[in-house]
């Protein structure tokens, strides 16, 4: 590494890298991950460090000396730090114009600034089957399979990833696993058909450079390139003593080193410009659909860029200088054709910096209206039903708790309608922290409904809630799917006037003809399971409401931003005293017996045991042990002994509550379910937790249903059940055996699945984000939330900024639909 130039991308690259595979000091080709940023912060820092950095570059070199020693939560303290310090020393470094603007690399012209493409006026908003890149045959197929319509569409149509053949090197240096480009002379060249295989073509291609020679391969298979006059046509463009450009992804085999798949390209001459669209460039790779190829849409995108004069820049230039932003025009360019990786970097940042820029533009724009709006609803913090409900408690709340009911009677007490999300891990007690929000809605004259996404979780609400109520002489109902008529109609009855306060439901609230007489508050539990519009609909049957939302799946602070960027959020991160810590182990198949073992000696003491199952019937496409069918397994071979229950999500109301209700009250000392039992399950007698094909689930899901045993005064235990041999797989379900801190899993299972899975559903209102990824971009996505959160202090209309009001109404139509709603 050159000391006064650090390689800033290969820095950051294996930090990110590192961040994505958990933190487990990764093997590279040389040196593991700790002894790479050991070696690399060992040398001297950059020319023009201020001493205060040079210390910490000095420090970082000791501390990743010690990496490997480190628990899991240290080394992602250190890893992000790291890649902090470095983001924030090269932004000293380079804070010349030249970085907000970097000024791209001479080597290689620009694609899209060819004669073809600007000779002609090419318009934003012309069809695409204009351009001659396309025509109108493809413009049809380009528009249905892939929403392609105009030529802005095309160029707002991100690459998903790219392929680096910008990188030339000499045959000498190959490394396998990178991808290149070599240049060479001809030495030999053949194409006939295999002898072992009548139907495929070889095409064999020896070029030497002054390091050494390599031998090119490609494969086609059809009886049409066995044709003797096709074969020789392929060794007529490649002559001996001809000059080739190479590129693709080095592989090893049998015979040496290769190029896997290669883009080949016979050159002028030795030093002469490549003009292919795929070698020798940083190459762009496209989402794709059936019928549509890669090179359709590469073309396409080429006779696009013509019009890229006629973006606009919506962000004003102090804003860009301020957060190392490239512009607007040279970042589309650049994500599409770069002309190196670094190029690509800048460009990348910067569209990803929008992404997040304008959500949370439209976030905070949203919260700034929801203050201008007045709610009917003003509730008294304080009164006879709160103060007597505190005395029916037989404990004392958590100081989390007690902050939180503050926060809430706090919202309650003001004109504007609460939005607040209460997070708080596995039985941490939100239930009774939304009762006091209920309680003063009653006292002061309004009513409250609660919302649940299954059935099993609103019954536990009723059946939690309904023995408080009743010592406070209130009335409180339940109206699920399996509600009888007569008793709904009883219900609306009562709603209407009044002499109902409480109701608690499932997604029967909104779908039934539900009316409020005078509905003050909503609450909504795992609100991330509901739609927007299902949302909406609960709140509509009042005047402005309260709503608190509540969830029991921790949610990392960049999920938190990107799906409740206009909520307030409270979080209760403190159990209430006597919760058991749960001994966690990952077993594998051979170890299945020890596990039976473990449940039949806590079932012989008294206590009981859940086995969870992924799917409910045997599939043929998944290798997993299916809920129904080892059900009958182990009631008749394993436990014969025991009574065994079955609950699962496809069994009818009473079935469910049946099986429920035996579990509850220990005639039936194992149950056999599904993950209908993830929440709302509450048995402080169970003990053990045997969790099936545990490699199927997300960690924030395991932890989940881990949260169902430990509820009680005896030790727990959770067994993970894990078939995989995999070592990635091991490496997730090692998190759950470490760590209680649903917080911590939750961040480690965006790492390795993503958001959609961490909520367990992925129509969950998460926005299409186009280039942006929350487990690696979250640096640039909290630099957007602070551009976002000046701009609204100082303009909250945006009546000043008009460009980037406009460009909001876009993105916000684009982003969720225009329903910023939580």
């Amino acid at each position: 590494m050159n000391s006064e130039i650090p390689d800033w991308v290969r820095l950051q690259k294996a930090l990110s890298i590192e961040a994505q595979r958990g933190f487990t000091d990764l093997a590279g080709n040389q040196y593991r991950f700790s002894e790479f940023l050991c070696l690399s912060f060992g040398q001297a820092p950059p020319v023009g460090t201020p001493g205060s950095e040079r210390r910490r570059w000095q420090e970082f070199a000791l501390r990743f000396a010690r990496y490997s020693q480190l628990p899991p939560a240290q080394r992602q303290s250190l890893v992000l730090e790291a890649r902090r310090f470095l983001y924030d020393l090269r932004q000293t470094l380079e804070s010349s114009p030249e970085l907000s603007q970097p000024k791209l690399p001479r080597t290689k012209p620009a694609i899209g600034n060819s004669k073809t493409a600007s000779d002609r006026f090419v318009s934003l908003d012309d069809p695409i089957g204009t351009l001659a890149e396309v025509g109108r045959i493809r413009e049809k197929s380009l528009e249905e399979r892939l929403g392609l319509r105009t030529v802005r569409d095309l160029l707002f149509y991100y690459p998903r990833d790219h392929i680096d053949y910008a990188r030339q090197v000499n045959i000498a240096h190959l490394v396998a696993g990178e991808t290149v480009t070599v240049i060479g002379t001809v030495r030999r060249c053949n194409c006939f058909t295999s002898p072992k295989n009548s139907k495929l073509t070889i095409f064999e291609l020896l070029i030497r450079d002054k390091t050494g020679q390599i031998k090119l391969n490609r494969f086609f298979a059809g009886t049409r390139f066995t044709n003797r006059g096709w074969q020789e046509n392929q060794k007529r463009q490649y002559p001996l003593g001809s000059v080739v450009a190479a590129s693709g992804l080095v592989r090893k085999n049998k015979y040496g080193l290769t190029l896997e798949d290669p883009e080949i390209e016979v050159l002028d001459s030795l030093g002469a410009s490549i003009e292919s669209l795929k070698i020798g460039r940083v190459l762009p790779v496209y989402p794709l659909s059936e019928g549509i190829t890669a090179d359709v849409v590469r073309k396409a995108v080429i006779g696009a860029m013509g019009a890229i004069s006629q973006i606009k820049e919506p962000l004003p230039v102090s804003l860009r200088n301020q957060y190392g932003l490239l512009g607007l025009k040279d970042a589309i360019a650049n994500i599409h054709f770069p002309t190196d990786a670094d190029t690509l970097g800048y460009a990348r940042r910067r569209l990803v910096f929008d992404e997040f820029f304008y959500l949370q533009l439209g976030f905070l724009h949203r919260r700034h209206q929801q203050r201008q709006t007045e709610t009917s609803a003003i509730f008294t913090p304080s009164g006879q039903l709160i103060e007597k409900f505190n005395q029916i408690i037989p404990f004392s709340l958590t100081n989390a708790q007690k902050r939180v009911v503050s926060e809430i009677l706090a919202d309650l007490n003001s004109s504007t309608p609460m939005n607040r999300l209460v997070q708080g891990d596995v039985g941490s007690g939100k239930t009774i922290v939304a009762v006091f929000a209920i309680l003063a809605a009653i006292q002061s004259g309004y009513q409250a409904a609660m919302m649940a996404p299954t059935e099993v979780l609103a019954e536990q609400h009723y059946r939690k809630i309904v023995s408080w109520f009743n010592l406070l002489h209130l009335p409180v109902e339940l109206l699920t799917g399996s509600t009888k008529v007569s008793k709904r109609r009883e219900i609306h009855a009562q709603l209407q006037t009044g002499e109902l306060p409480l109701l608690i439901g499932t997604h029967a609230l909104i779908q039934d003809p539900v009316n409020f007489r005078r509905l003050g508050l909503v609450v909504i539990d795992e609100q991330h399971r509901f739609g927007v519009q299902q949302r909406a609909r609960l709140l509509s049957k009042g005047q402005s409401p309260h709503v608190l939302s509540m969830t029991a799946t921790p949610i990392p602070r960049t999920l938190a931003l990107t799906m409740h960027g206009d909520l307030d959020v409270s979080q209760i991160d403190q159990l209430p005293p006597g919760r058991q810590p749960i001994q966690t182990t990952v077993l594998s198949g051979r170890e299945r017996s020890q596990a039976y073992e473990l449940i039949r000696r806590e079932v012989a003491q008294g206590r009981q045991a859940y086995v969870i199952f992924p799917v409910i019937e045997e599939s043929e496409k998944l290798d997993v042990r299916a809920a129904v069918d080892e059900y009958q397994r182990l009631r008749e071979t394993i436990f014969p002994d025991f009574q065994i229950g079955l609950l699962h999500g496809r069994m009818n109301s009473q079935d469910k509550e049946a099986a429920l209700n035996a579990f509850r009250d220990n005639q039936t000392p194992i149950i056999v379910a599904t993950t209908v039992i993830e929440v709302g399950v509450d048995v402080p007698n169970a003990t053990v937790m045997l969790v099936e094909n545990a490699e199927r689930f997300g960690l924030s899901q395991l932890h989940q249903l881990r949260g169902r045993v430990g509820r009680g005064s005896h030790k727990s235990y959770c067994l993970l059940m894990s078939s995989s041999k995999t070592p990635d797989a091991h490496q997730r379900l090692s998190v759950l055996e470490q760590s209680q801190d649903g917080f911590f899993i939750s961040e480690m299972d965006l790492r390795f699945r993503g958001p959609g899975e961490i909520l367990g559903t992925r129509q969950v209102g998460l926005p299409d984000f186009a280039l942006a990824s929350l487990a690696e971009d979250r640096e640039v996505l909290e630099l957007a939330r602070d551009a976002a959160e000046k701009i609204m202090m100082r303009d909250p209309t945006l009546k000043e900024m008009p460009s980037i009001k406009k460009e909001l109404e876009i993105r916000y139509q684009r982003l969720l639909g225009g329903n910023i709603l939580t």
